[in-house]
C-alpha cells in the first residue's frame, strides 16, 4: 500500500510499516498544502492511504467521494502511538478506498 504521512504524523511510525511504501508530506514538498489540496495531490499521485493526526479532517473536508483512505491517529505523542503500532498496522491492512478510520491512542 502506498501511504502518505501528514505533517503531524510521527515519522518513526514508518519503521513499523515496512511492508508498505511510506512518504511524508514534507518529503513530497507538500508541507504548505491545506487538507483539501493535500488529499487531491495524494490521490493524483496514487496514494492509497493518508495517515494524519488532524482530528477535524472529517468535519473540514467532503470525504464522501474520495478514493484515498484516511486514518486519523487521535494523538501526536510518539510514545503513546508506539504502544499501538500493532493495532495501527492491522487497521491499515483492513482499510479500503475512501474509508475513514480513527485510532484511539
Amino acid at each position: 500500500m502506498k501511504i502518505l504521512f501528514d505533517q503531524g504524523t510521527p515519522n518513526p511510525l514508518r519503521n513499523y510499516l515496512a511492508a508498505h511504501s511510506v512518504d511524508t508530506a514534507s518529503e513530497r514538498g507538500w508541507s504548505d498544502l491545506d487538507n483539501g489540496d493535500l488529499l487531491e495531490a495524494a490521490e493524483d499521485e496514487g496514494y492509497d492511504l493518508l495517515i494524519t493526526t488532524d482530528q477535524n479532517i472529517r468535519h473540514q473536508q467532503d470525504l464522501a467521494n474520495r478514493n484515498i483512505a484516511i486514518m486519523v491517529l487521535l494523538s501526536t505523542a510518539w510514545p503513546l502511538i508506539q504502544k499501538k503500532v500493532d493495532a495501527i498496522s492491522a487497521a491499515i491492512n483492513e482499510m479500503g478506498p475512501g474509508e475513514l478510520k480513527e485510532i484511539a491512542i
